[in-house]
């Protein structure tokens, strides 16, 4: 056996490991009765294997031009997937990008994707990371062409789909079917929902806060009703960002932006679009005293948020509640450290 072929048995050896590890780990997490139902479908233990598919490329940086940047590059999974280390998003040759990362957790009860609502298809939300120049400055053929080129993959496409033709449809799928995996449910607070663990009297405290002050825009049991709305942020004077006006071109959404999900909120700062609070008593801050009045601004906050210095922590306590371990931490949503990924000098 040649030195190029132990190399290709080595690198389909590895794939099909941990293809057949992962797969020992079926069952995603089940959805709490008290939720909602899911807009999107959830992958069942039947897609597997596209999820692992989905999964390598999430933190395979070959969907990039120089292959400096993937889709974790921007979305930690120990930041709840998003990142904690700079205001705005980071790109490709250190570029800085427009607005800071959100967190993905959730997607399958959104309709619409990014900050602004410009998606409304999950399947084909990656293309704007991989074709945008301040993030991975790619485009499909190259990224198609280097995945051909890249022999592992060939045994996880025909995994997932049955056979070894790499597609830009596939790609996007496969991404979306992992992102939709991404579910975090199993918080202190859904465990007191199920009468399974009690509120502190802080927390209990903050969390009467909460649905007074808080809970028309952060619904439960997902804490967003994904809509979106002006909260009164002075607006930055470098970034000049519109929000929602961008894409619709309606006066009526100046300012605007989705309305975020709370959960895991402990793990996502920078807060903001764009990244302006490093800390949630910030965020507090702002709501209790740092309003910017204009005629887009929501109307729940024509009025400020009263709250004593006391209740400002009892509310953050309770938002401290909605930390989610088992999700940030889920071995099955990480690096996938059973797949070798190829140097970029090999592809």
């Amino acid at each position: 056996m040649s030195k190029q072929q132990k190399i290709l048995f080595f690198l389909l050896l590895v794939a099909f490991t941990s293809i057949a590890a992962y797969d020992k780990n079926k069952g995603s997490v089940a959805v709490p009765s008290y939720w909602p139902a899911p807009i999107l479908s959830i992958p069942s233990n039947d897609h597997q294997a596209t999820i692992y598919l989905g999964r390598v490329l999430f933190y395979d940086p070959i969907l990039s031009r120089n292959r400096s940047v993937s889709c974790s590059s921007c979305h930690s999974s120990y930041n709840a997937f998003a990142h904690s280390d700079h205001a705005l998003s980071h790109g490709i040759d250190n570029l800085i990008g427009t607005r800071n990362a959100p967190a993905l957790m959730n997607l399958g009860w959104q309709s619409s994707f990014m900050t602004d609502g410009s998606i409304t298809n999950l399947d084909l939300q990656a293309l704007t990371p991989i074709q945008n120049p301040k993030e991975m400055d790619s485009n499909m053929d190259t990224v198609i062409q280097r995945l051909q080129h890249t022999s592992a993959y060939a045994k996880l496409f025909a995994a997932a789909y049955n056979d070894t033709v790499i597609s830009q449809q596939k790609v996007l799928h496969a991404i979306a079917q992992f992102l939709l995996t991404l579910i975090s449910s199993q918080s202190k607070y859904d465990s007191v929902i199920q009468n399974q663990a009690t509120f502190t009297l802080q927390e209990n405290n903050g969390y009467v806060l909460f649905k007074k002050n808080c809970v028309s825009c952060h619904t439960e049991p997902l804490f967003t009703n994904y809509t979106f709305q002006n909260i009164g942020l002075p607006v930055d004077t470098s970034l000049r960002d519109y929000g929602r006006y961008s894409i619709t071109h309606l006066s009526s959404d100046s300012f605007k932006f989705k309305v975020p999900t709370l959960r895991n909120i402990a793990y996502t700062f920078p807060y903001m679009h764009d990244g302006r609070f490093k800390k949630l008593s910030d965020v507090v801050k702002h709501y209790a005293s740092g309003i910017h009045q204009s005629t887009t601004l929501a109307p729940a906050l024509k009025q400020s948020v009263v709250l004593s210095a006391n209740e400002r922590v009892d509310l953050v306590a309770f938002l401290l509640t909605l930390s989610d371990r088992s999700f940030l931490f889920n071995e099955k949503y990480g690096f996938p450290r059973g797949f070798f990924f190829p140097s970029a000098s090999n592809r």
